[in-house]
């Protein structure tokens, strides 16, 4: 895939350039380069009055046809925009299930009157979705999934627990991966639900990480309930639209958060040589291999987004990607406490009082290092991704289950 910077693509990139930096100049240029992935840094609120600033300007739906709101953006263009608001160090994105996952998955299998009721207010950051996805006991192996809804007078019935929730105690909505069948196992009977997070029904816990964040939750769900035609792509077929939402995950964004992983590597570059680690041939050796790698990683997920120049659906080899970044980055993580030694195990003076539910205050290396272990496990782990690659990708046999 070449892209090209013809003079039509450059003035869209001046574009959201010269709207960047104008609506960066207030209240929001205080988070200029903050909360990049792990980083916690930015209130909650202020990423979500963000998103509607983006939305008032035009840029929530790029990739979204403009009968629906969007602005039809080709595929270059959506790379252009990342690609632009990386380098304007515009705040970190807050993680918007609906636009990113919910908005495309309506797009491809829901019906009409699910697209017009659900993708506008996704696109004017009016509405805020999470995915319920993985359980206690269905996490990486997801067709494990034992949440259940039954039909009645009309309401889906849902009871169960989701659990890695991000941002439920924010949402709106939630789209809900229930066993819908009697008896059903595995990958059949199963249906993907839209169901509003406002009810008695619905219980959100937080979860506390290791680095003090609770951006993630339990969901309980005691007799939930949700509209009957509130179900994408019809009873019973929710696995294969639940592999799309996943597909779409690993869209043109991807490009864009891998320019802020290169700012990042940059930063620690900068931060090796000037402790004096620049000099160790180990280090030195580790930084390189960082550097290489994110170089393949961009090619690669630029040939990955030709499937979605084509018919807009992600195949299974955007598990590569998935592998890819999640891998770098947690590695990423392993070498800032390289660069940093034994600095990297303590924190500093004046840290121990606040810092939240831990109790102290983490610096930026060591936020990256703790919240990057679960990027090789959230949105399929990379045991599950090697498996993708392995049997629908590369075509090998199965393995024994």
């Amino acid at each position: 895939m070449d892209i090209g910077w013809d003079p039509a693509l450059a003035e869209f990139a001046d574009e959201a350039r010269t709207w960047l930096e104008e609506h960066l100049a207030g209240e929001f240029g205080r988070y200029r380069g903050r909360g990049l992935t792990g980083q916690d840094d930015i209130p909650v609120e202020v990423q979500l009055a963000w998103e509607a600033e983006l939305a008032g300007g035009g840029w929530l739906g790029l990739d979204y046809p403009a009968w629906i709101g969007g602005r039809g953006c080709t595929l270059a263009q959506q790379v252009a925009f990342h690609a632009v608001y990386v380098e304007a160090r515009a705040p970190g994105r807050l993680p918007n299930m609906g636009l990113t996952l919910l908005g495309p998955t309506l797009m491809a299998f829901g019906s009409p009157e699910q697209q017009r009721r659900f993708v506008p207010p996704v696109l004017a950051a009016a509405e805020l979705w999470c995915q319920g996805y993985s359980e206690p006991d269905a996490g990486s192996d997801l067709a494990n999934v034992a949440t259940r809804a039954y039909l009645t007078d009309g309401r889906w019935v849902i009871n169960g627990q989701k659990v890695w929730t991000s941002l439920a105690q924010h949402a709106d909505w939630i789209f809900v991966l229930a066993r819908t069948a009697e008896g059903s196992t595995r990958h059949a009977g199963l249906s993907y639900l839209l169901a509003p997070m406002d009810q008695p029904g619905i219980e959100v816990r937080p979860i506390v990480q290791i680095n003090g964040a609770d951006d993630f939750n339990h969901v309980f769900f005691t007799d939930a309930a949700t509209d009957e035609d509130l179900v994408v792509g019809g009873a019973g077929n929710g696995w294969r639209v639940a592999m799309g939402t996943l597909g779409f995950e690993r869209g043109a964004s991807t490009l864009g958060q891998q320019i802020g992983f290169r700012a990042e590597l940059d930063d620690l570059m900068a931060e090796a040589r000037s402790g004096g680690r620049w000099d160790d041939p180990a280090v030195r050796d580790e930084l390189m291999r960082s550097y290489v790698e994110l170089e393949i990683m961009g090619y690669n997920h630029l040939r990955m987004l030709t499937a979605l120049a084509g018919d807009g659906l992600p195949g299974p080899e955007q598990s590569i990607g998935k592998l890819q970044w999640a891998s770098w980055h947690r590695r990423l993580g392993e070498l800032a406490m390289m660069v940093r030694g034994p600095a990297a195990m303590a924190v500093a003076d004046g840290a121990r009082d606040g810092g939240g539910r831990i109790g102290y205050r983490l610096d930026r290396w060591q936020r990256t290092f703790l919240f990057s272990r679960a990027h090789t496990i959230y949105g399929g782990s990379n045991q599950i991704q090697r498996n993708v690659i392995a049997e629908r990708v590369l075509g090998l046999p199965r393995g024994p289950r």
